[in-house]
């Protein structure tokens, strides 16, 4: 079994799919209020 050295895992696959999923999450939320404020404007 090759010997494994604490800090030598290529991670920048993991960092894109984090910073893409952070970014997802932050615009459904924007979204999301977005839906919620013009509902309650017009009295749904």
């Amino acid at each position: 079994m090759a010997e494994h050295v604490h800090g030598t895992m290529e991670t920048s696959a993991q960092e894109k799919t984090y910073a893409g999923f952070v970014a997802t999450t932050k615009w459904s939320v924007i979204v999301i209020l977005a839906i919620l404020v013009f509902l309650a404007l017009v009295g749904a």
